[in-house]
């Protein structure tokens, strides 16, 4: 038995419940009568809803083709080598499963020497060889192909990347090593760290011709039968495969500057696998790929072994299953049909909303306000949307006339939601007035109708409480902007019923939202953790501490961007109202901040100016600010911020706000842009013994976002 062998067989012992990819290998008769051929199709035996992986086995099977391949092409018997994969799926890379399951840093240097150890025979064997992309291709399925003499990508393929730094570790079979060497550094930059950070942006099978990561591209359809056509005109010497001549000087040196500077934005130094990843980048200039492969494998094993990938992992598990399969919503088949939908309001909020329901559940959609001229301002700004999308390609003319008609507009509510089945309201944020609209609705609305909330703060039960049927409301909210952020807080009211709620689930997962269900505590979750998060910076610049101080201080977090960026962003207003609304719920805890009141008084949107292209505290709210004489250092600052939030966690758990802590992660993840290098928040307060400090306890067992005892 080789020492691959002997590894792998190891790792698989380790790992007893992978699902096993085998790698079938069949001979044909290339066109042109180039010759016999060897093609190997990576299969898992069940559909593209599940992806082949390699795990040990996996590995270990694809290793034992390579030695039948390689005795033929010594032999003479073949003149090449494909590889491909099942239909719609090449591979999608390592086997996180068992990744989770390491305990020594000696099995996970056994899993990247291992993969290694494989593919790089794929660059080794006598004849040349070919990854046909035909599918999904990910991490260590899109390395597989850049050991290989020649690449061709299907235009169908819909996501194609090396996502290790989003989930905290490197590209670790190859893909650091070989792909700038391929493409040159700043491309091979732009994929490993720019689309990883950027919440594992895919690239599509034209983008990865375009880079220059495919030598070929051809149209889905008949994908197979014309990449081995291409190949035998190759082997023929009929086609030349030119590739652009690599910058070794200066420009390599650029380029991973670039990277650190993205890192930089990005992460801000509080994750390591972004700067692992550059590291092995730069010393690849010099073409070495035995250094190169060792520098990936070490890498691959420290990071294994580390905390932020226990985090990305979990977090990835999150919104890839548990977001799936909603903690405590109903059965799905008490949930009704939705053949209409009614919005009431027609400004930002609610044309954003309108605009969603009529993409996704092609169904007619109703505005209504106050004046008509609101209204044709609403409608407008949905039509003007959908014209964007068809000027961008990404609907056409017949599906965006479609929309256009079923988005319209009307005064009159007893005309526009007679026949709705859902009625959602975005009007202002004032218990009062969401308390009239649902009256008015009531009373024109048929018996079935479901009545949805976009509130971000009031009380759903108390919204509901005048109503002759408040089993019937819900509430539903959004994160701006409503088309990116993925999460959907589905509030159950003390009267709601399992009909309602069960609709509201239905509608979330037509809307390809990602739904979780909070109980009707004040400001939900997202808000209530990011108010006490950021009352609490608020506090301590109330209290003294310079405002570059109290942002600096959270920075080893790694967060998407500083607090008071954010506050511009969610808009002091809205951030001063919320808070307002907990520090009624919860005086002892929240507090409303004088400064913040003032900044809101002075229409100011928000705390800097960005002139320069960096924010800068606007001198005209420093002249506003009124600070006490307590100075904190950053530490002292991140200390408290942290209690605090954990603090809060821990008494939202008590009260059952979420059922798990996994909730409040996948919360902040899919609705606030948390980290996933943090797993949400808990994992990190967890690791960085802030639950204990403040709670008493962990909020996840041992080995759950970490590695295992």
């Amino acid at each position: 038995m080789s020492n691959t062998a002997e590894l792998l067989k190891g790792a698989a012992e380790l790992f007893p419940d992978e699902v096993v990819t085998q790698a079938h290998v069949r001979h044909l008769d290339l066109p042109l009568g180039a010759g016999s051929f060897a093609l190997i199709t990576l299969d898992n035996g069940l559909d593209h809803t599940k992806p082949t992986t390699f795990g040990p086995q996996s590995l270990a099977n694809l290793d034992a083709a390579l030695d039948q391949v390689e005795a033929e092409a010594r032999d003479g018997k073949i003149v090449g080598v494909g590889v491909t994969g099942k239909p719609f799926i090449f591979a999608v890379g390592a086997d996180l499963k068992g990744v989770e399951l390491l305990k020594r840093h000696e099995d996970a240097v056994a899993i990247g020497k291992g993969g290694h150890d494989v593919f790089k025979r794929l660059s080794a064997l006598a004849v040349p060889t070919f990854a046909y992309y035909n599918g999904a291709a990910m991490g260590g399925g899109v390395e597989v192909g850049l050991h290989c003499s020649y690449r061709t990508v299907s235009k169908a393929i819909p996501a194609f990347s090396l996502p290790e730094v989003f989930l905290g570790l490197v590209p670790g079979w190859g893909g650091c090593a070989l792909l700038p060497n391929l493409i040159g550094a700043d491309r091979a930059i732009s994929v490993v760290i720019e689309n990883s950070l950027s919440q594992n942006r895919q690239l599509k099978g034209k983008q990865v011709f375009e880079l220059g990561i495919a030598d070929a591209i051809f149209e889905g359809a008949d994908f197979l039968e014309q990449s081995l056509l291409w190949t035998a005109s190759v082997l023929k010497g009929e086609t030349e495969v030119v590739r652009q001549e690599i910058d070794r000087g200066e420009a390599w040196d650029q380029a991973v500057e670039r990277g650190r500077a993205i890192a930089d934005s990005k992460v801000h130094g509080a994750a390591p696998a972004a700067y692992r990843a550059l590291d092995i980048i730069a010393a690849a200039k010099n073409g070495d790929l035995r250094h190169g492969f060792e520098a990936e494998t070490q890498a691959l094993a420290d990071l294994i072994m580390g905390g932020e990938l226990r985090s990305g992992i979990y977090a990835f598990n999150l919104v890839q299953k548990r977001a799936k399969r909603p903690a405590g919503a109903p059965d799905k088949s008490l949930a009704r049909p939705v053949t209409k939908v009614g919005v009431v309001g027609a400004g930002l909020m609610a044309s954003q909303l309108a605009l969603l329901f009529a993409r996704r559940l092609e169904v007619p959609v109703v505005l209504t306000d106050i004046d008509q001229e609101r209204i044709d301002k609403g409608v407008g700004y949905v039509h003007g949307e959908i014209d964007k999308l068809l000027a961008k390609g990404r609907i056409n003319r017949d599906k965006a006339n479609r929309l256009k008609a079923a988005v319209t507009g009307s005064l009159d509510k007893a005309t526009a939601f007679g026949d709705a089945d859902f009625v959602i309201e975005a009007v202002f944020e004032e218990m009062g007035v969401k308390q009239q609209v649902f009256a008015e609705v009531e009373a024109v609305v048929p018996a079935h109708t479901i009545l949805a909330t976009n509130t971000s703060s009031l009380s759903v039960s108390e919204m509901a409480s005048k109503l002759k049927h408040p089993e019937r409301v819900v509430g539903f909210h959004f994160f701006n902007p409503v088309a990116i952020l993925p999460l959907l807080e589905i509030v159950r009211g003390e009267r709601t019923d399992d009909a309602a709620l069960a609709t509201a689930f239905g509608v979330a997962k037509k809307l390809k939202k990602t739904a979780v269900l909070v109980k009707d505590a004040p400001a939900f979750v997202v808000n209530r953790i990011l108010t006490r998060f950021m009352g609490e910076i608020q506090n301590v610049i109330d209290e003294g501490t310079p405002v570059e101080t109290a942002e600096k201080a959270v920075e080893p977090l790694g967060l998407p961007m500083s607090p008071l960026v954010l506050l511009e962003l969610v808009g002091p207003a809205i951030g001063l109202h919320v808070s307002e609304t907990l520090a009624g719920a919860f005086p002892d805890r929240f507090k409303v901040s004088s400064n913040l009141a003032a900044v809101v008084k002075a229409g100011k949107r928000g705390f800097y100016v960005h002139d320069s292209g960096k924010p800068e505290l606007d001198p005209e709210v420093a002249a506003l600010l009124v600070q006490g004489d307590s100075v904190l250092t950053e530490e002292q600052v991140r200390e408290r911020v942290l209690d605090a939030v954990a603090q809060e966690i821990g008494i939202m758990l008590d009260e059952g706000v979420v059922a798990e802590a996994q909730d409040i992660d996948l919360c902040l993840i899919t609705g606030a842009g948390w980290p996933f290098h943090l797993g949400g928040i808990t994992p990190y307060l967890d690791r960085a013994g802030v639950s204990e400090r403040a709670v008493g306890k962990r909020f996840l067992a041992e080995g759950i976002a970490s590695v295992p005892a």
